[in-house]
């Protein structure tokens, strides 16, 4: 009988084991569902009046206008190396609209004589991989925007650069 009483008290133990954990997932399931079901609402039919506004900034797509420069050829520093390098870059202004022209051709001189300056002290090393060209672009664009201001360009795109 003892034994009986026992194997009762065992029972109902391993019983009350599996209970807790049985409702642990299941509670985390019913939360998981109605965050979902929550996210799913917000994402589907939150949203009704900004698809118009998206619509219609896509049709006002940004216009831009790109003034090339002449082609530059230069000396690139070579100290140390036994022979002459030269790097020759044809480059475009993006310029926001059309009408800036006139005042960045007024001041293409000094534009120039920017390029040439920073570029002649370029090394080979300087103009490997991507991330060299990506630092001589900002650099580029960086000098233009100080030479033009209060005129701004919004960047430099390269149209070829040859390092030789």
């Amino acid at each position: 009988m003892v034994d009986q009483i026992a194997e009762d008290a065992d029972g109902e133990e391993g019983e009350k084991k599996k209970g807790p954990p049985l409702m642990i997932i299941i509670g985390a399931a019913v939360v998981l569902l109605l965050g979902g079901g929550a996210a799913a609402y917000f994402l589907l039919f939150s949203g009704g009046g900004e698809g118009d506004a998206a619509a219609a900034q896509a049709e006002q797509v940004r216009q831009t206008y790109f003034h090339d420069l002449s082609i530059i050829t230069v000396n690139l520093n070579s100290k140390g190396e036994s022979k002459e390098l030269f790097l020759k870059v044809a480059v475009s202004l993006e310029l926001a609209d059309e009408s800036l022209v006139p005042q960045v051709e007024a001041m293409m001189p000094r534009v120039l004589d920017t390029f040439q300056v920073y570029m002649r002290e370029l090394r080979k090393s300087d103009l490997e991989g991507s991330a060299g060209i990506y630092r001589l672009k900002e650099e580029l664009r960086r000098r233009v925007n100080l030479a033009l201001f209060p005129t701004q360009i919004e960047g430099i795109v390269f149209k070829e650069i040859l390092v030789q």
